[in-house]
């Protein structure tokens, strides 16, 4: 049991994983799957968390790169066997994935940001799609020579779910800033169109 500031009273984790199960807490971008597409284009660097054999959370800061348009879309990684991340993915191939979007120039403003869940899988390093793919910039092909040099690298190619959850993302600055505003700044969540899937969850 716990006492729940919000709901009041004491709760078991059954109830209120039972009532957040009901509620929706995001809605249908006003904008489309593209324009997502889009500023995930702009960044190189993302959160990944895999699950370790014990079931709990293992979270690290990894720089990625997006399939290009044409492809059904999906994010790539580099990695070494040896690595805990790569461990946990052959192990239990679910993970979720997040792109910060902070405001450089108002630090008080929080990141925006991109997030999904999907599943991972493990890619030789010689693969040329995740190869063209980290080709894009100069951060990612310095990383991409660099695992080179390590030896025994690999690529993970990560296929979101369907739906993409953002927060922050197309609204400005002043809808942060003013407290009257603040309510257009919602969680949002968008659908990959059918021919950039690979699957149907």
């Amino acid at each position: 049991m716990t006492k729940d500031p919000i709901l009041g009273g004491e709760h078991s984790w059954q109830s209120i994983s039972g009532l957040s199960s009901t509620i929706e807490t995001s809605v249908m971008a006003p904008f489309p799957f593209a324009y997502v597409e889009k500023q995930l284009r702009k960044k190189n660097f993302g959160i990944l968390t895999s699950v370790t054999p014990e079931g709990r959370p293992h979270s690290v800061g990894v720089v990625y790169a997006v399939v290009p348009p044409e492809l059904p879309f999906s994010l790539y990684l580099v990695s070494r066997p040896v690595l805990k991340k790569t461990r946990n993915i052959l192990n239990n191939p679910n993970v979720s994935f997040v792109v910060p979007f902070p405001h450089y120039l108002l630090r008080l403003i929080p990141p925006s940001c991109v997030q999904f869940q999907g599943k991972a899988e493990i890619i030789p390093f010689d693969d040329p799609v995740a190869t063209n793919a980290f080709q894009g910039s100069i951060v990612l092909r310095r990383s991409l020579t660099y695992s080179a040099e390590m030896g025994e690298s690999i690529f993970f190619r990560i296929v979101p779910d369907k739906k993409i959850f953002c927060y922050g993302i197309g609204a400005n600055v002043w809808q942060f800033l003013i407290p009257s505003q603040n309510r257009k700044v919602k969680n949002f969540y968008v659908v990959a169109p059918q021919n950039r899937r690979t699957t149907e969850n």
